[in-house]
């Protein structure tokens, strides 16, 4: 990993998580006042898979269960609060999401299991396989609630109106 000192990186990496958290919490507010659309469900997993090329490094590689095995602890465990969280509504005839008064509290504490895990998991294994992880991870997460997302806002979506055909 060349001559980063392993302390520099980890603060680094939790002071970005940090940032990220923040940022995404802003972003939200933000969202929740424009209506929501089936490419704002799926850029943030399809811009985010982008970052499984950090596996092309090999310092970052690890067994095939271990990444088995974050990505079904952020589908089911860490999805969970968000899809309990995120609720839409019709205003106009558009679908918005509803702000959340909880999400910002769930993110924050999300944050803190990450960190916490984080500093748990480091004793085992190097930084950049601990980053590796806990993307993985992240993605199972945002990939289950995006798709509960999808799911409910095309459940919203008003029938096609049914034309009457002619009788012959």
């Amino acid at each position: 990993m060349g001559n980063i000192n392993p302390s520099l990186l980890h603060v680094g990496s939790t002071l970005g998580a940090v940032f990220m958290a923040l940022m995404v919490i802003f972003i939200r507010m933000k969202a929740s006042a424009r209506p929501v659309t089936i490419r704002k469900i799926w850029i943030p997993p399809l811009g985010m898979s982008t970052g499984f090329a950090m596996f092309v490094v090999p310092e970052v590689r690890f067994p095939w269960w271990w990444a088995a095995l974050a990505f079904l602890v952020g589908w089911f465990i860490f999805a969970y609060p968000l899809i309990r969280s995120t609720r839409f509504e019709e205003r106009e005839g558009l679908i918005y999401a509803q702000r959340s008064k909880s999400f910002a509290f769930i993110l924050l504490g999300l944050l803190l299991v990450r960190t916490l895990l984080h500093e748990f998991i480091n004793r085992y294994v190097s930084v950049p396989q601990s980053g590796g992880l806990f993307f993985i991870l992240a993605f199972g997460m945002i990939l289950h609630w995006r798709l509960f997302m999808y799911k409910h806002y095309t459940g919203m979506l008003p029938a096609e109106p049914q034309i009457p055909q002619p009788r012959v």
